[in-house]
């Protein structure tokens, strides 16, 4: 009788306010019924986290799941760039955007363990395109490069309040001083200098729990969408964020949508923010890697 199949199950406990323990508790008995062996994988941190993962990886099992949100993602798609084993997600974060793409349960671990389950039984992945700046780190989600990640930097700089209200307070303070930001874009080799309230760089369609800035991005076609938000007022800003939700935003005059293979996003005193996490200070460039991330289909 041929040994049972091998995945690790990488855990975020703190994932989603918590969440992340009670989704592992779901998920890991589901796992193990439908007959697979399950490393158990649970980093003190995410250097740890990665460690654990890589090790893992390069002892060859058929997959590596991850329980937590587009955070634990990010770090497994930094792990699994260019190999062959693929992704599987049980969604456990606050935003979930890339089970949103894969179009998996976001509020039912034990059924979102039932599809991880499924598709390595049957051998069932497909290849993604991955995001990579120019020092090698990649993302799956978008890149936010201006209002957004400033508000981003102000709320992680914060101590209380806790979850999105965290956000909302740095919001509302950042809107107080927000001007538009001097950008300069190198876009495929062409270069603009224009100003902004935000750039974006999409992989995928959206960011943060469903805002849909990037839309029409496709996860596989080789390109990255590119899209500037044009000045306009903070009244008018705060107007159009709900546009963000249904896509809609896409037909505001100030929305410029480009799709190229790559980037360089300059602008001062500006961090990026990609999948959640601080990516790094601009300038970045950033290329698309077609087929870089497997996924488990």
């Amino acid at each position: 009788m041929p040994p049972p199949r091998e995945i690790a199950l990488l855990t975020n406990p703190t994932a989603g306010k918590g969440r992340g323990a009670a989704a592992r508790g779901a998920a890991l008995p589901r796992l193990r019924a439908a007959g697979l062996a399950v490393r158990d994988l649970q980093g003190a941190d995410a250097a740890e986290a990665a460690d654990l993962a890589a090790e893992a990886v390069a002892a060859g099992v058929e997959a590596l799941v991850v329980v937590g949100g587009d955070g634990l993602v990010h770090l497994a798609a930094q792990v699994l760039a260019g190999t062959a084993t693929p992704l599987g997600v049980v969604p456990a974060g606050t935003g979930n955007d890339v089970a949103r793409y894969l179009d998996l349960p976001r509020r039912d671990p034990a059924a979102a363990a039932d599809h991880v389950a499924a598709a390595v039984l049957a051998g069932r992945s497909r290849a993604i395109d991955l995001a990579r700046e120019s020092r090698g780190r990649c993302f799956v989600t978008v890149l936010c490069a201006g209002f957004d990640a400033v508000v981003n930097e102000r709320a992680n700089r914060m101590t209380w309040p806790h979850g999105q209200m965290r956000y909302n307070i740095a919001t509302l303070a950042e809107l107080r001083t927000f001007a538009p930001l001097p950008y300069v874009l190198e876009l495929d080799g062409a270069t603009r200098e224009l100003e902004a309230m935000m750039v974006s760089v999409g992989n995928g369609p959206s960011f943060g729990g469903g805002l849909r800035i990037t839309e029409g991005a496709l996860l596989d076609d080789g390109l990255l969408d590119v899209v500037v938000i044009k000045p306009m007022s903070k009244p008018a800003l705060v107007r159009t964020y709900p546009r963000l939700f249904t896509g809609s935003v896409s037909s505001h005059p100030a929305y410029e949508h480009h799709r190229v293979r790559r980037v360089r996003v300059s602008a001062p005193g500006i961090v990026g923010y990609a999948d959640g996490e601080r990516f790094g200070a601009l300038p970045l460039e950033i290329e698309a890697v077609p087929g870089a991330l497997r996924v488990l289909g």
